[in-house]
């Protein structure tokens, strides 16, 4: 996908896929945090939380980023990883 003609509608799309792919590292980090600080609240656990969350939040930005340069964009990425080509066959079968 070339990225210098893009119209409105397609940059807010792939704006949309940029925060979709952004989000799953980030909530991992999140979640993985929380289950490291909530049992036990100190200053240790604290910090150790907040670096995985960062570390989520870099990964998140880095992954995204890299799909969105890439040749085909994040709308692309997503509704391939989403896609079910076995069901599609079993339907062609049908």
């Amino acid at each position: 996908m070339k990225k210098d003609n893009l119209d409105l509608f397609e940059k807010s799309t792939e704006a949309i896929g940029w925060f979709q792919i952004f989000m799953s590292p980030f909530l991992i980090g999140v979640i993985i945090s929380a289950i490291i600080y909530f049992p036990n609240p100190n200053t240790l656990t604290l910090v150790l939380a907040l670096v995985i969350i960062l570390l989520g939040i870099i990964i998140g930005i880095r992954l995204a980023s890299k799909i969105y340069k890439s040749e085909n964009g994040t709308i692309h990425f997503i509704s391939r990883t989403d896609a079910t080509p076995d069901i599609d066959e079993l339907n062609k079968e049908k």
